[in-house]
């Protein structure tokens, strides 16, 4: 019998996740299961029903943050105390069936693949929150060499042996899919269904999506300092052609050189770059600053129906 652990992270999931983990367990009733449960410093009461939860099932383990963290850092939590052959990642809001999992766990089976990642014919999520998984997808593509047709979906499935590689990492700003990319290329990928939103609404707000994508910009990539590296290469050579045609122009054409409001406009747009390229140095200093001084990953306050010596 094939083993799994499902990790899902909670948040403000309350009206969910006592259904969502008795559908996983009845839609897996045929595997060997485990579910790892991470409260991301909810604001309502998901930690009581969390607790309820681990009273009705003894194969469910339960993981207490002690504030919100971020989803990435609560799957990492959850990743330490998987100890199944395969471990899968779902979210909370029941957007992805529980039944798809099996999915995943044969496509992975099947094609004897590290990670399979799930994609979609359309999501049902907001404008925003598709335009931003848009973004991202494009961005990875570039910064961390993403296979082009690589959705990368939080709904996934990872072999344990490439889990206890992702875990080794222990700054306080992971990033699972960059994590990922970085270990492995034997990636398969299986189309799901997607639901929508049964109640209440996404808790990734503007600042919280920013929030990731610096996280991929800075920690995962040297490309944005390469890429502002041959911008300041392109604009020294304009100043220079810019130069040699001000000083022809004097020497031989006598005429006006170009007036204060072209000056004005190409030193606010140099400025302007300088500026945002000392902003990028910043966050990656800061970033630095903050895994260098021991800024913990995650805090855990409580945790129920957890064996330590089963912690990966």
């Amino acid at each position: 019998m094939k083993s799994i652990t499902i990790v899902i992270p909670v948040y403000n999931g309350s009206s969910t996740i006592f259904n969502l983990v008795r559908t996983v367990l009845t839609e897996l009733n045929q595997l060997n299961v485990e579910i790892v449960l991470i409260n991301d410093g909810s604001k309502d009461n998901s930690e009581i029903i969390c607790h309820q939860i681990c009273q009705t099932y003894s194969n469910v383990r339960f993981l207490n943050l002690r504030k919100n963290f971020g989803e990435h850092n609560a799957v990492m939590c959850g990743l330490n105390y998987a100890t199944h052959e395969y471990v899968a990642i779902i979210d909370d809001d029941f957007q992805n069936p529980p039944s798809e999992i099996t999915k995943l766990l044969n496509t992975a089976l099947k094609g004897d693949y590290d990670v399979v990642y799930s994609y979609y014919t359309k999501k049902k999520h907001t404008f925003l929150r598709n335009l931003g998984s848009r973004f991202n997808n494009l961005v990875a593509t570039w910064l961390l060499n993403k296979p082009q047709n690589l959705y990368l979906s939080s709904f996934k499935l990872i072999k344990l042996d490439l889990v206890r590689e992702i875990i080794k990492y222990s700054g306080p700003f992971p990033y699972i899919d960059g994590l990922i990319l970085r270990l492995t290329r034997n990636i398969g990928t299986v189309l799901v269904d997607h639901n929508e939103r049964l109640e209440g609404q996404s808790n990734y707000t503007i600042s919280k999506l920013a929030s990731l994508y610096f996280n991929m910009f800075i920690n995962f990539s040297v490309k944005p300092i390469r890429f502002f590296t041959i911008i300041g290469i392109v604009s020294f050579l304009f100043a220079i052609i810019i130069s040699l045609y001000i000083t022809y122009e004097r020497l031989f054409l006598n005429n006006i050189p170009p007036g204060w409001a072209f000056t004005t406009i190409q030193a606010l747009a140099l400025h302007g770059l300088e500026i945002l390229f000392l902003g990028l140095i910043g966050e990656y200093v800061g970033k630095m600053f903050l895994d260098h001084n021991g800024t913990p990953q995650y805090s855990i306050k409580q945790q129920i129906n957890i064996d330590d010596r089963k912690k990966t």
